[in-house]
């Protein structure tokens, strides 16, 4: 039997031993002889159940939060295990050593904008940008689909270490706040810490919305950098909360009454039509303009956020108004082009405060009606889904409910949560097949209306069950009016 408690000795030992590339695993299906095996502890099963057969398959070191039989295999007892994985992730690909600047992203809406956006900024500066998110995995020469908002802690490390090898100057990542909450940015360092705003989701895993803050939080508490800076938003009121308590801050925001000082960055909409916004930036005695294709007060908040990030790269509002060319990001009100000059957009929203910002963005410009397409997804908070349904019917004059990601869920049952809250709307289609709610939708469209697709955006498929089936919205909008109107 190993020993019973942690031993400094033995983890530096495995640390040397890591740092000159002995490999570490966390599925101990994949192990192979002589490696460490990590026992990470899930929602439903202990790590230490997985010891044997990470024995079985030859592991010489066992990282473990209790002691437990390991054979002849060294049991080195750490009181967190995924900590513990951080700190041999750092040491295998030598992160600390990087000179990577982090910037993290978090907040319940606009991550993936503010990443984009500030990609495209410190871009147009010369700077070499790394991106992780929902959308993609990507740096100079490399791209790939994301599975994850947030990856693994050793993934994490293996592509910053890439990023680190190919020249990135700058990495910015989405950090949702199961990665926080699960410790998967264990053994980052960031610069940066950027927080959109604080709006109901994931009660599911969270349970109440102090502890779904606390997580968010987390990233400001922890993972330390000696120049670290919150790039906090004001006009959030969890934002202005944690303003009150971490420093250095630059606060942002649209709302000057909650601006702290010197250090804020105050934003004003100065036109905003259906081709784009204008916004002006008030930073201590700087003050600067830019425009932009993209609508809406939530961007203008995502733009803030970017802009403040810059301002702590060193970047001056000479170097702001970069914007104008920016393309938008894949299924964050995304224009679907279509011959028939139909304004059809796509969007990610798929929590009741973004799909309120985005409809209210819409119902203030000049169209007729707005159409909605929208739903919920299956396993997932319930207490959303007529909150998602009150959004959709306070700014829609059509609301087409549908299936979203319904997963182990039957569709029906979700409609049946979410429809209590479409209480007082005039016109609403029902339609659980998904291609044939867009289908609906795009009949009853004109020129004069906007059709917004919600809940999916840049997704390409559909979960039902637990199978993964092609699906993009934009397609079925494509299709949709090629069957229509040929």
């Amino acid at each position: 039997m190993s020993e019973t408690v942690l031993n400094k000795v033995k983890w530096d030992a495995l640390h040397a031993k890591v740092g000159e590339g002995l490999m570490v695993r966390m599925d101990s299906r994949v192990v192979r002889e002589g490696e460490v095996f990590v026992a990470i502890s899930g929602p439903l099963r202990d790590g230490a159940d997985f010891v044997p057969q990470a024995l079985k398959n030859g592991a010489a070191y066992i990282v473990c939060d209790k002691e437990i039989d390991t054979g002849t295999a060294e049991l080195i007892i750490h009181p967190a295990p995924r900590e513990a994985l951080g700190e041999l992730a750092m040491t295998y690909f030598k992160t600390a050593d990087s000179r990577i600047k982090l910037v993290g992203v978090t907040g319940t809406n606009g991550k993936t904008t503010t990443t984009y956006l500030i990609e495209q900024l410190l871009s147009s500066a010369g700077m070499k940008v790394g991106v992780l998110g929902t959308v993609s995995y990507r740096w100079p020469g490399f791209e790939q689909e994301a599975p994850l908002t947030t990856p693994g802690c050793w993934q994490l490390h293996e592509m910053l270490s890439k990023m680190d090898k190919a020249g990135v100057e700058v990495a910015v990542m989405e950090v949702s706040s199961h990665a926080l909450h699960q410790n998967r940015v264990c053994g980052l360092s960031f610069d940066a810490a950027v927080i959109t705003n604080v709006t109901q989701d994931h009660l599911d895993y969270h349970g109440d919305m102090e502890e779904y803050f606390k997580a968010k939080c987390l990233l400001f508490q922890h993972y330390p950098s000696a120049l670290k800076r919150g790039i906090i938003n004001f006009d959030d009121p969890y934002g202005r909360r944690l303003l009150e308590c971490y420093t250095p801050a630059i606060g942002y925001g649209m709302d000057k009454s909650c601006a702290t000082g010197n250090k804020s960055l105050c934003g004003e909409m100065i036109s905003c039509s259906g081709d784009g916004m204008r916004l002006k930036m008030t930073f201590g005695s700087d003050e600067w303009e830019i425009e932009t294709d993209l609508i809406g007060k939530f961007n203008g908040s995502n733009l803030l956020a970017a802009q403040a990030i810059g301002l702590h790269m060193g970047l001056t509002p000479a170097q702001m108004d970069v914007f104008k060319e920016f393309a938008g990001v894949p299924g964050r009100l995304e224009r679907v082009r279509n011959d028939m000059g139909f304004n059809i957009f796509v969007d990610y929203a798929h929590t009741p405060d973004a799909l309120d910002n985005v409809l209210r963005t819409l119902k203030d410009l000049d169209f007729k009606r707005v159409i909605t397409v929208f739903g919920c997804g299956g396993d997932r908070d319930r207490a959303k889904r007529p909150l998602m349904a009150e959004a959709a019917c306070r700014h829609s004059d059509v609301a087409v409910l549908t299936s979203d990601n319904p997963r182990t869920e039957d569709p029906m049952q979700i409609i049946e949560d979410v429809r209590p809250g479409l209480k007082g709307c005039g016109h609403i289609i029902e339609e659980v097949d998904r291609a044939e709610a867009i289908r609906k939708a795009v009949a009853e469209m004109t020129t004069d209306d906007v059709l917004l697709i919600a809940g999916k955006g840049h997704e390409t498929y559909q979960i039902i069950g637990t199978e993964k089936r092609d699906f993009s919205d934009s397609v079925e909008v494509s299709k949709a009016i090629k069957e229509i109107y040929g």
